[in-house]
């Protein structure tokens, strides 16, 4: 994988947290420093761990798959983009659970919205990218997007939280064609 392909894989995974920012964002009056290194820190730290933790378990794997390892990124990737896709254009609201930055909340929304990052650190350990740099991408650009929904929330509204789910699963979409694409023609 590229640089540029981590760039938009980070992208891709942090719309989830990117729309519950904004959704937070919403709830609040007027976002403070500790609003915004909250989500950053929880969202953008569990965005980077749970690929770190998935590359490792299929780095154990990875001899027994080697075989058809595009073909796991591929569904991967696009069973997650589709599972965004799908919820997005289904309409249901999920529970954000509003201003409250506590940190049962806080866990809770950070597990909820990087468990699609697990797989795609699953995804990872079959192909050839460097994962230090990969979960470091992945957490700061998390990080950033999550402070700026939570400002754009609290800014704009809800708006922008489908299109910002909906352009994450088409982006996770297109990388997992990528990759299927590479391995059976080049």
């Amino acid at each position: 994988m590229s640089f540029l392909d981590i760039i938009l894989l980070a992208i891709g995974v942090s719309m989830d947290a990117f729309a519950v920012s904004i959704a937070k964002g919403l709830a609040l009056h007027r976002p403070c420093a500790r609003h915004y290194g909250s989500v950053a820190l929880w969202f953008g730290g569990f965005q980077a761990l749970m690929p770190l933790v998935g590359y490792f378990l299929g780095i154990h794997f990875a001899p027994i798959v080697e075989c058809c390892d595009h073909w796991i990124a591929f569904v991967l990737l696009a069973i997650i983009g589709g599972k965004m896709i799908y919820d997005t254009l289904r309409g249901g609201e999920e529970d954000t659970t509003g201003a409250d930055f506590r940190l049962r909340t806080m866990f809770v929304l950070a597990v909820a919205t990087s468990i699609d990052a697990l797989a795609i650190g699953i995804s990872l350990a079959f192909l050839k990218v460097d994962i230090w740099s990969a979960v470091a991408t992945i957490g700061v650009t998390t990080a950033l997007f999550s402070a700026f929904g939570l400002h754009l929330g609290n800014i704009f509204g809800n708006r922008y939280k489908h299109g910002a789910e909906l352009l994450g699963g088409i982006v996770l979409l297109l990388i997992g064609a990528k990759i299927l694409i590479e391995h059976l023609f080049y």
